[in-house]
This record gives structure tokens, C-alpha cells and sequence, in this order.
């Protein structure tokens, strides 16, 4: 499956079997960098640091040993990150209602979130399967049944009937990762006989506005196509992000991108709640500026094309209008209202500065549902 992205193929991880495959090598991480702030205990005019925060703050392992009265701490490396991440990362075949051939196969990746068998992945790669199969990293196989679809945040969920499964863990909201960091990509890239395969690089860059509502992490670990649904690991063995997509032209290279963790904990929590993400709107059809559109820093307002809802014309938009805040934060791009909005329903209420007939002015709308739900 492929999205165009200015011009390019963003390829989603879905896709279809074919003959040849060329391997490539894998890359070491780069060594953790920078300071860490950790919670202390003085006493006696000494220092002292929690163990477990160590461990929690930088990852790897520590035991401490009572004969010797000593510590031992061994940092994280990549091996023993993708050991403990590997058991929570299932590979997803199913067959797609336009498939005709009998190894035209679609196929992706998920990452299980409860031990009863409940496996986030991208909506892309299970939206047309009409027969799920899921395998688990020990090997075993099961039939899995679509519970939720979100296609405005690529994600959606699946449930196989297992216990005991190891759920993954997931960097805390809000998220924090550092350009740079070390980044695991585990996945089923290109071929079903692939899966649990694991690439290696840094986080590229933050707040990435692609083609999605929502804002990506960028990463150079490499994501074929299959990887889509998988996770990106940082070096505690925390998933950050979900993978979904790359680009893809001769003269890209190592351009993938995640949706981040903390979207990926919004959904769920909606799915949760409602049984769908209660996505609000403010009834409105919005156009970006010109320096927004390319990607250039802008303050530049967005400009009202279309008043959809009844609300908003109740609260006296029109078309021509420029939107320069919302919630009391400057906004300039679509990305950056669909983030702000996370924070709010359907039916709440919120203040927009819009600049209407030569005047600044500020009206109080009611958020509507979204159209794309």
C-alpha cells in the first residue's frame, strides 16, 4: 500500500509477496549521551541514588550482590533491548478483499498491549484483511478478529484469544525523546518469513508533519515495507512510537516515520472509552499558508474556506476568515489544531481568535464531531 507524500511514495507496511529479496546489514546504536536528573537521598552529607531509579532512568540491569556488598549495573546495549522488547512484536497476514492470487498476501506487524491477546497496529495493514492470522514470537499461530479502526491516526486494534502474553511497554505521556537517541525498529519487513526482524539507528527528528493529522517521529532505522504496525524501541525497552510509513524515491534513503507514543496512548484511551476516538472539530474548512504548506517557520493564519457545522455558524464564522488562535495558543497549521484539540470532545467549548471584516476578535464555538471518524 502507498500514500503519496509531496510527490513521493509513502509506503505503508501492508504489502504484497514477490520473488527476489536483497539482505542488508544492520548498523551498531551510538552510546547513550547526555545527563540524566535523578531523585537522591542525603544523608550524612552523602548522595545516594535509588537503584531502580538507575535502571528506570537509563535502562539495562542491576542486581546487587550480598556477599560482596556491591552493585552491579550493566547498561542496555542493543541485543538485550530487543530480547525484551521481541516477545511483545507479532507478525499480521491476512488476505485483502482485492487480492486475487493465492500468495498475494498483505501483511504488517502489531505490538501486543494486554496479556489476553489485545495487539495494536496500523489501521492500513488490517482495514481490508477479511481473514487475520496472527503469530506470536515463540511461533504460534492464531485467528484474529478487527475490534476498532481509526484510518485518521492509522491505528486500529485486534484480538486473538491467548493468556499470558507479554505486553509491551510504552514511553510515558507526554513523550520525551531527544533527536539523536538510539532508536529499534522491530518488524516483518517484505517477507512473512522475515518477521521479528530488527534494524537499527537513531530519532531523526521531532514533530514531523507528513501526511497524517498528527505529528510522526522521524527515524533512519530502517522500515521496509511489512514493518508497518511495529514498534520503534528506544534503549529502556520503551516503545515510542508505532512505525507506518517511509519514503520512498531513488533518492531517498533511511526515511521512515512513527506515530508517537502518546498519540498511540490517545487512541487507545478513546477506544477504551467510547469504543471509537471521539474526534472534535470546529466546524470549519481551513487553508494553510503558503510558507506552512513547503514547511517554513510561519505565524501566518489559516484561512476559513468553508463553515461545515451549524455551530460554527452560529458562532458567526465566514468564509475568508483568518484563524490566528485557538484554545489561547497560536496555531498555523492543521497538524498543530488536531494536536491541540487531543485535549478536548465533542460538544465542549473553546475560544478562537479569528480576524473577521479588519477585526481581531475572539468567539466562543462549540466543537462539533469530526467528519473523519
Amino acid at each position: 500500500m502507498y500514500k503519496k507524500v509531496n510527490g513521493k511514495a509513502a509506503i505503508g507496511a501492508a504489502f504484497f509477496s514477490f520473488g527476489l529479496l536483497l539482505a542488508g546489514s544492520a548498523t551498531a546504536a551510538a552510546p547513550v549521551s547526555g545527563s540524566v536528573s535523578l531523585p537522591v537521598k542525603v544523608i550524612n552529607g552523602e548522595a545516594y541514588v535509588k537503584a531502580t531509579s538507575l535502571t528506570a532512568a537509563l535502562g539495562g540491569t542491576g542486581a546487587y550482590d550480598k556477599a560482596s556488598q556491591t552493585y552491579k549495573y550493566t547498561p542496555a546495549d542493543v541485543p538485550s533491548v530487543i530480547k525484551q522488547v521481541a516477545p511483545s512484536v507479532v507478525a499480521i497476514i491476512g488476505k485483502p478483499d482485492a487480492a486475487g492470487g493465492r500468495f498475494e498476501l498483505a501483511h504488517g506487524t502489531g505490538v501486543i498491549i494486554k496479556e489476553d491477546g489485545l495487539i495494536v497496529t496500523n489501521a492500513h495493514v488490517v482495514q481490508d484483511m477479511t481473514r487475520i492470522v496472527v503469530v506470536t514470537a515463540d511461533g504460534k499461530e492464531y485467528e484474529g478478529t478487527r475490534k476498532q479502526i481509526d484510518v485518521t491516526s492509522d491505528l486500529a486494534l485486534v484480538q486473538i484469544k491467548a493468556s499470558g502474553l507479554k505486553p509491551a511497554k510504552f514511553a510515558a505521556s507526554p513523550l520525551k525523546v531527544t533527536v539523536g537517541e538510539p532508536a529499534i525498529a522491530i518488524g516483518t519487513p517484505v517477507s512473512f518469513s522475515l518477521r521479528n526482524t530488527a534494524t537499527v539507528g537513531v530519532v531523526s527528528g521531532l514533530n514531523r508533519s507528513i501526511s497524517d493529522d498528527y505529528n510522526l517521529l522521524q527515524t533512519d532505522a530502517v522500515i521496509n515495507p511489512g514493518n508497518s504496525g511495529g514498534p520503534l524501541v528506544n534503549m529502556k525497552g520503551e516503545v515510542v512510537g508505532i512505525n507506518s510509513m517511509k519514503l520512498e524515491d531513488v533518492d531517498i534513503d533511511s526515511m521512515g516515520f512513527a506515530i508517537p507514543a502518546d498519540t498511540v496512548q490517545y487512541v487507545l484511551n478513546q477506544f477504551a472509552k467510547y469504543g471509537k476516538v471521539m474526534r472534535p472539530s470546529l466546524g470549519l474548512e481551513l487553508e494553510e499558508s503558503w510558507s506552512a504548506v513547503v514547511g517554513l517557520p510561519t505565524e501566518e493564519p489559516m484561512t476559513v474556506t468553508s463553515v461545515v457545522s451549524a455551530e460554527a455558524q452560529a458562532a458567526g464564522f465566514k468564509v475568508g476568515d483568518q484563524i490566528y488562535a485557538v484554545g489561547g495558543k497560536q496555531i498555523a497549521t492543521l497538524v498543530e489544531l488536531s494536536e491541540l484539540l487531543k485535549s478536548y470532545l465533542p460538544g465542549g467549548k473553546i475560544a478562537v481568535t479569528v480576524l473577521a471584516d479588519g477585526d481581531l476578535v475572539s468567539r466562543q464555538v462549540v466543537l462539533s464531531k469530526s467528519l473523519s471518524q
